[in-house]
């Protein structure tokens, strides 16, 4: 890790910067130590059955709108019965003043079951039904990107992340404009490159793989590492080796050892606090409508809330919400602790 003339970083407080959306976050490792006596989430269950009649996405079950599902074997896409964004709606703007502004937004959100199997998750797949996910992942971007500028996969897992329903699934929400978090991505990615010649997650990467104190894992074609900048404690950047725009860009070797690599890492969350590690993930690729995007590197985010147990989760309120992010524990000690970890399922073990 950089340090500077006499500052310990690795004990005082400071702040780093993350280059992807060019914001601050206030590292604070000194407080690691501090009692916790706030609230605590209650544990998952571990057991959950193979088929769930009740469940809305198990095979062959009727869904809260009245559909029915067939009865898949494999992954399986649907539109979502409640939608966020509603297709072919005029494009309309609003503005009365210089400072009220709205603006209509056409997009779709689809559902994708990852397994028939209500008691599964991605960590608990083989990495050949992993693979048909990342196909299908590919697919939806393939298929929506000709209609939409930005095409999000992603996927809330455990109820600690408001998942309504536990049998494993993500979803694609697609729309018409560049979302916050992409635009402010697409914004400092466009600027590093005018400005180095070269591309940011590429320069990145090649430092982190010299570096090697934040990796968590990796293989011939993927490295995933807890990022310099990271929020979440044990957050995840998962980055391609090669320069890659989008998911569907990534050849038959890159996606078999993606399947590899989301099953390592997703390993290694559950084995932490040997509980079924909840998280955000998303992927984030260049915008597939309108213009040269070439300074774009594919990655995928993993924010799980989880800090201390399986029970206590960091909270961001208060300072994060009215200045700035905050973190306790150092990206570099939550990377070892994930890397140490073992590479086989707590709950194989324990069979």
């Amino acid at each position: 890790m950089p340090s500077g003339d006499q500052f310990n970083f690795t004990n005082l407080p400071h702040r780093r910067y993350n280059p992807l959306n060019g914001e601050w976050i206030l590292v604070s490792p000194h407080r690691t130590k501090r009692p916790w006596h706030g609230y605590q989430e209650p544990a998952a269950p571990d057991q959950k059955p193979t088929y769930d009649p009740k469940c809305y996405l198990c095979p062959g079950n009727q869904r809260a709108n009245g559909a029915r599902n067939p009865v898949y074997t494999s992954t399986f896409v649907f539109t979502n019965d409640f939608p966020a964004l509603l297709p072919d709606l005029p494009d309309s703007h609003c503005s009365p003043n210089h400072i009220i502004q709205s603006a209509s937004l056409s997009g779709t959100c689809r559902v994708i079951c990852f397994s028939p199997r209500h008691d599964l998750t991605l960590a608990e797949m083989s990495p050949e039904e992993i693979l048909r996910v990342v196909e299908v992942w590919a697919e939806q971007v393939s298929e929506l990107g000709k209609h939409y500028s930005w095409v999000q996969i992603f996927e809330n897992k455990g109820a600690i992340m408001g998942c309504s329903n536990p049998h494993p699934h993500g979803q694609v929400w697609a729309g018409s404009a560049l979302p916050n978090e992409p635009f402010k991505e697409n914004r400092e990615q466009l600027a590093f490159l005018e400005k180095n010649d070269s591309i940011l997650l590429i320069d990145y990467l090649s430092y982190e793989a010299e570096d090697r104190t934040r990796i968590v894992c990796e293989n011939a074609a993927w490295l995933a590492l807890v990022p310099f900048w990271a929020t979440w404690p044990f957050e995840i950047l998962l980055i391609p080796r090669r320069h890659v725009l989008r998911l569907p860009d990534l050849n038959s070797t890159e996606r078999e050892d993606l399947s590899q690599i989301l099953k390592s890492v997703l390993i290694k969350y559950d084995n932490l606090f040997k509980s079924s590690f909840p998280y955000t993930m998303g992927w984030h690729g260049a915008p597939t409508k309108g213009g040269n995007f070439d300074h774009w590197q594919l990655h995928a985010h993993f924010y799980p809330p989880l800090l201390r147990s399986a029970t206590v989760k960091k909270f961001i309120v208060g300072y994060e919400m009215l200045a700035e992010a905050q973190r306790d524990i150092l990206p570099e000690q939550a990377a070892q602790k994930l890397r140490q970890t073992s590479d086989i399922h707590y709950l194989k073990k324990a069979k």
